[in-house]
């Protein structure tokens, strides 16, 4: 391989597939179908560079017990999403996934909707970073487009921090410059602050090309919602060769 295509593959972002939207229709019927462990071995199969899970403590979709047998099948990145509550913490650190992105969710809250206010939280996010960072376990912080909070995750020593792309994806119809510029700004300053980059909510087909086209430095994007709409119409394996199309640079 010459350097330049060296240099091509390691820039590549990686697209984490979140399965939660399967469990959520395993769930409304009870049993095994579909299969958790069987999507998430075929999502790999069909090229995802990962998995992501998010076990809320109402169990809605992912459930805590669906954990631990994911990371014993998976063979790419785990990343496991939530609030670091005891329970979550005991969780993921004996689980030991790939990485462990922290949300600022409610027990009760339908999706995530916003970032830490991470100079607020700074001392709380500062005790469970070092405990992730003691398991071997890559933290990312899920924060606003907004410099300040990267400043401030970089501080308390997250290794990257995702950024909540939602307000991008309300506004990319209209104005696709507007929408994104708020999150350039974020993403250069994360960049000359050293640490990694993730993007994710409600990422779609429609606006994925176009932000990491921006944003080359991207490390991974996390979509669930949009890529398992278009896998009802499309199929899993078509959808996510469609997802893994938009990422190539």
């Amino acid at each position: 391989m010459s350097a330049k295509a060296i240099k091509n593959f390691q820039m590549r972002t990686k697209l984490s597939v979140n399965i939660n939207k399967v469990a959520t229709i395993r769930n409304a019927r009870g049993g095994n179908n579909p299969d958790i462990i069987k999507v998430a071995k075929d999502c790999e199969a069909f090229g995802a560079d990962g998995i992501t899970v998010h076990p809320r403590p109402d169990e809605r979709h992912i459930r805590r017990a669906d954990v631990p047998a994911l990371q014993a099948v998976l063979r790419t990145e785990f990343n496991i999403e939530g609030y670091p509550s005891k329970e979550f913490l005991d969780l993921v650190l004996r689980v030991r996934p790939s990485q462990v992105t922290l949300v600022p969710d409610r027990p009760d809250q339908l999706t995530s909707n916003h970032g830490w206010n991470t100079e607020a939280e700074q001392d709380f996010l500062r005790d469970v970073l070092n405990d992730l960072r003691g398991a071997g376990i890559r933290s990312s912080i899920f924060i606003d487009a907004d410099v300040r909070m990267a400043e401030f995750a970089a501080s308390a020593g997250a290794d990257r921090v995702e950024l909540y792309t939602g307000p991008y994806a309300h506004m990319y119809a209209k104005d696709p410059e507007k929408a994104i510029a708020p999150f350039l700004e974020t993403a250069k300053r994360v960049k000359q602050l050293g640490i990694g980059l993730n993007a994710g909510h409600d990422l779609s087909l429609e606006n994925l090309k176009y932000f990491t086209d921006v944003i080359p430095w991207v490390d991974e994007v996390s979509i669930g919602h949009a890529l398992i709409c278009d896998a009802l119409y499309m199929g899993l394996e078509a959808t996510i060769a469609a997802y893994k199309n938009c990422l190539k640079k």
